[in-house]
């Protein structure tokens, strides 16, 4: 796979792969700054903003936008994340002079039309209701509520039903003007089109956004992790459990072992430890897992557990003691050899399809780990020693700093009850 560097006559940076054998582009792109953008009482506007952008634009009502969408056959959507704004679109190569432009206009010039954004904000708050009743949705929402408090890492990404409903149309054109520009913007495509079309299909499509954003700056969290227990009183069969603290960044030298030891701990399904000790040798779950979570002002250690309203305190009592147990012995030879084949025999299958091409490479992107990481990332999986992640697993893994919240029936020894 060749991955060429294209720069538009505008000077818009863009990763592409060429791909001639199938007649389709795929596209995906992220501008720097999400919902954590988001203005104190304002929360949820990136998150509506993201919903607006096919419901409408230039001249075309919402109506005429998606019947556009459907006569060129394209697939477009967008997402906003905690610190991305982000998009994808794939075209038929035969369409992508049509695509393109309507693509500029869902970025460059979306309606808002008030109807719109009521149906939309609807939507919206339909989903909150009930994610009000699920206990996963509940348990993610409160640990980052308790654990990262005011800060913007603290507040729901899709906001509130108070929020939303405060929303204008005059909020939404502000977020719009505050993230999108060419500043920090990331493209990658993947498809049937030559570095040259791609130049002027680009500038097409973001020459004229502006040069600067208004995004502002987010301060580092400071999050409060454990030893923290916090109950969520909800008539449920079983109990959700959340559980988390402190991580390491992505540009941490750190986070190639790091990941390698979350793979061995609980990233792993059947292969990792903690799905040993709470499944397999003890049935207390059907799953269990923890993964690394690299925010821009911050990185954790997230993971879940859903079992028995009896068997929660035995369940966290475990992963407390696999988390100290990583960072007093690390891993076994064994394990982190497996741990290893696993993870670069694997690293192939991101690479099956045009839209994953294009996922990993905006992604690779937006993390800044350059233009080679893809020929060298195994190499520097493989490179990890042992003295290197029984190191990592000391710094990463702190049973006793975990921060739990649990779901389901209120457990009597928690300190904290919401």
């Amino acid at each position: 796979m060749k991955v060429e560097r294209v720069v538009s006559p505008l000077g818009i940076e863009a990763w592409l792969v060429q791909e001639k054998n199938v007649p389709l582009i795929a596209m995906q792109f992220a501008f720097n700054g999400g919902a954590a953008q988001d203005e104190t009482g304002k929360e949820g506007a990136a998150y509506l903003l993201s919903g607006m952008l096919d419901e409408g634009a230039g001249d075309l009502s919402s109506t005429e936008f998606q019947e556009k969408v459907e006569e060129i056959a394209i697939r477009l959507g967008f997402e906003a994340s905690r610190d991305n704004f982000s998009g994808k679109f794939q075209t038929l190569s035969e369409r992508k002079e049509e695509a393109f432009e309507l693509l500029k206009l869902a970025i460059t010039q979306p309606s808002f039309d008030q109807d719109a954004i009521d149906r939309v904000r609807l939507q919206i708050i339909s989903g909150l209701k009930f994610e009000e009743n699920n206990p996963n949705n509940v348990a993610t929402r409160t640990w980052f509520k308790n654990s990262f408090g005011d800060h913007p890492y603290g507040r729901p990404t899709k906001g509130t039903e108070a929020s939303l409903k405060a929303l204008s149309r005059d909020d939404l054109k502000a977020a719009h003007k505050k993230i999108f520009s060419r500043e920090n913007l990331k493209i990658s495509v993947v498809g049937d089109i030559t570095p040259k079309e791609l130049g002027v299909l680009i500038d097409k499509v973001f020459g004229d956004l502006p040069e600067k954003s208004g995004v502002k700056e987010v301060a580092e969290a400071t999050a409060i992790f454990g030893p923290k227990l916090d109950n969520v009183t909800m008539n449920v069969p079983q109990s959700v459990v959340q559980f988390g603290h402190q991580g390491i960044k992505r540009d941490d030298k750190d986070f190639i072992p790091a990941y390698i030891l979350n793979y061995i701990m609980g990233g792993g399904g059947f292969a990792s430890r903690l799905m040993e000790e709470v499944r397999e040798k003890r049935g207390l779950a059907y799953s269990v897992y923890s993964y690394l979570y690299p925010l821009k002002h911050s990185a954790l250690v997230l993971g879940g557990v859903a079992t028995k309203n009896s068997s929660v305190t035995e369940a966290m009592d475990l992963i407390k003691k696999e988390f100290s147990r990583m960072a007093n012995d690390g891993p076994s030879e064994e394990e982190l050899k497996n741990a290893k084949n696993y993870l670069t025999g694997s690293y192939a299958l991101r690479f099956d399809t045009s839209s994953k091409i294009a996922s990993q490479l905006l992604w690779i992107q937006v993390e800044g780990l350059g233009m080679d990481y893809i020929d060298k990332r195994n190499e520097m999986i493989n490179s990890v020693t042992m003295v290197q992640i029984r190191d990592v697993a000391k710094r990463l893994f702190q049973g006793d700093k975990l921060r739990f919240v649990v779901v389901g029936q209120p457990i009597p020894e928690a300190p904290e009850t919401q």
